[in-house]
């Protein structure tokens, strides 16, 4: 009788198995031969960068919050003071002098454009949580910690042993 075929880190195929059997480098140890062992490697890659870009979205999104908050701040300040007085503002990495009246209005040009972009940036990490969240269905990947989905009671159709997942840290 042939032995089971095992998966990467000896765990049978089929099995959930953690990031450190995954990060092993691909196309060695048992079950390389089929490629099971490079397709999981692949998999949990691609799932890290998608992770990756979301983080990166978001911490891009809370910068310009941050800029936005910045500049309805200033605007705030600069509109109770007299605009025929002098003002400083980093132009370039340059301080130019300027009046309040010159300055406001493109400050307020500037916060509407960070807006704008904020806004994009917003539908932009939604897509991005789709994607993730879609790929992570489609892969059965779960996350450490994160429970395991309950099995399907006896006699339904899902209990027909199906492929596991990928456990990833």
């Amino acid at each position: 009788m042939a032995e089971p075929v095992k998966g990467r880190g000896g765990a049978p195929a089929g099995k959930v198995l953690s990031a450190e059997q995954v990060r092993a480098e691909p196309g060695t140890g048992e079950g390389s031969a089929n490629g099971e062992g490079f397709a999981l490697f692949q998999v949990v890659s691609r799932f890290n960068r998608l992770r990756q870009d979301q983080r990166g979205l978001a911490s891009k999104a809370a910068e310009l919050e941050l800029e936005l908050n910045e500049h309805s701040l200033v605007i705030e300040t600069l509109r109770e003071v007299d605009p025929t007085r002098k003002c400083f503002r980093m132009v370039g990495g340059v301080l130019v002098e300027r009046t309040v009246k010159e300055v406001l209005p493109a400050l307020e040009s500037n916060r509407e454009q960070i807006s704008k972009l904020l806004e994009a940036l917003a539908q932009q990490l939604q897509a991005k949580g789709r994607e993730l969240s879609e790929f992570r269905e489609r892969h059965n990947i779960r996350l450490l910690g994160e429970e395991e989905p309950r099995a399907p009671r006896e006699g339904s159709e899902g209990s027909k042993g199906g492929p596991g997942g990928v456990l990833v840290s």
